[in-house]
């Protein structure tokens, strides 16, 4: 019994999977945190290009 549980804790094949779920939450995280700021930087870079775009 205590041999399979030593064995439990040492197996590492969903470890992978478990890092990316986590990270892809802190990243939603930020997202949601930072919403107005990255709608505000992404809407300046937009009218930027569209501005610079009609002068060519």
């Amino acid at each position: 019994m205590l041999k399979n549980w030593k064995n439990f804790l040492k197996e590492e094949d969903g470890m992978g999977t478990v890092e990316i779920i986590l990270i892809i939450v802190v990243l939603v995280g930020l997202v949601i945190v930072f919403k107005s700021q990255l709608t505000q930087l992404v809407g300046t870079i937009f009218n930027k290009i569209t501005t610079q775009t009609n002068k060519i």
